[in-house]
């Protein structure tokens, strides 16, 4: 079969070649890709600003067909349409056991089982999974069964960041109708927080983002304004008279917009941070201001609450036509051109990208 390889750290160009999948057994199952979703976070694991093993096949998110399951496996079967999940909760670690399984690190336990093989090179999937590939086999419970009337795209799109972001306005920092928002950062994460807090009731949400065509975008997904970073700080004395924003969200993973999010949030304000960034990128919020200020730093890790329940309330929201998933998807490419998508989330040019891969 076909899948997309990073051969080196470093290197953003992926080797679309023959490889084969295995460690196929009890409590495994194997997955027929239908569709993957190119996530920024693929990009930060390929360039190491996520520290990843390597070699391996990229891909977090994604949707297929279940095709054999191993044995003592009974929530699937043959047949059933699952989401490939990156980071499951296993039900059985101190985290899940708290009521926390978005928090548990089963991802990185399932990179001790790799699933391909290319020759001599035994290779892992992205954080057990490697969804940009023709057939994944992964651990039992990362399997996610989703209904009948989801489409695989809709799917692998909830798989990793619409479930973050929406997530991150509903569940971690609760959104309150008629409060005010900013969002910097609006690739698929940030757009889909400004799907979150128009759900939840903001009545005012500014967009930040440096490209604009992305500035465009956000309006159609519920920001009421859409400015580039440069005017921020004249858009919070406009809107909120130079008190700050009810909410900022920062889906970007870097230090400085951090610090921009952190400013732009009111006294005892709620900043929720959601980009993932770098280990050594560090933060210059300091001791006093962080009591003075009273501002809630909350972080966000995908979507603050247990997945299985995220993916439901999100396929219960796009049923009822409160959230839009399907615009989302502004590119849809075959496997073989996946570096020309790639180069188009490097660019700006596109939004969210669907692997077409069955």
């Amino acid at each position: 079969m076909h899948a997309a390889i990073l051969h080196k750290t470093g290197d953003e160009t992926l080797d679309v070649t023959d490889v084969e999948s295995v460690s196929f057994g009890p409590g495994r199952v194997r997955v027929k890709m239908h569709k993957a979703g190119l996530c920024h976070s693929d990009l930060s694991a390929m360039n190491g600003v996520l520290a990843h093993p390597a070699p391996f096949i990229p891909g977090h998110e994604g949707a297929g067909e279940v095709v054999e399951i191993g044995e003592g496996v009974t929530h699937v079967k043959p047949g059933d349409r699952v989401i490939v999940c990156w980071m499951p909760p296993c039900d059985a670690c101190p985290s899940c056991k708290a009521g926390d399984g978005h928090l548990c690190r089963s991802g990185y336990r399932n990179l001790a089982n790799p699933n391909f093989k290319n020759g001599d090179t035994v290779l892992p999937g992205m954080l057990g999974a490697g969804t940009f590939a023709e057939e994944v086999v992964i651990a039992a419970y990362a399997a996610i069964p989703i209904p009948d009337d989801v489409p695989y795209d809709i799917a692998a799109l909830v798989g990793c960041g619409v479930t973050t972001g929406i997530g991150a306005a509903l569940n971690t920092a609760k959104v309150r109708p008629g409060s005010s928002v900013v969002v910097i950062g609006l690739g698929g994460v940030g757009v889909s927080i400004l799907q979150g807090a128009r759900v939840a009731g903001a009545a005012r949400i500014i967009a930040v983002d440096p490209t604009a065509n992305r500035r465009e975008l956000a309006m159609e997904f519920g920001a009421t304004e859409a400015i580039a970073p440069e005017d921020l700080a004249e858009v919070t004395k406009q809107v909120t008279g130079g008190f700050g924003f009810d909410y900022a969200f920062e889906a970007v993973g870097k230090a400085g917009t951090l610090r921009a999010a952190y400013d732009a949030t009111r006294l005892g304000g709620t900043v929720c941070l959601v980009g993932a960034g770098s280990r050594t990128d560090m933060t210059d919020l300091s001791m006093a201001e962080l009591v003075l200020n009273e501002k809630k730093v909350l972080p966000s890790f995908y979507g603050g609450d247990d997945i299985r329940r995220t993916y439901a309330t999100i396929f219960d929201l796009w049923r009822a036509g409160r959230i839009d998933l399907e615009s989302m998807i502004t590119h849809r490419v075959p496997l073989t051109d996946i570096n020309e998508a790639i180069r188009q989330m490097h660019t700006g040019e596109a939004l969210r990208t669907v692997i077409d891969i069955a």
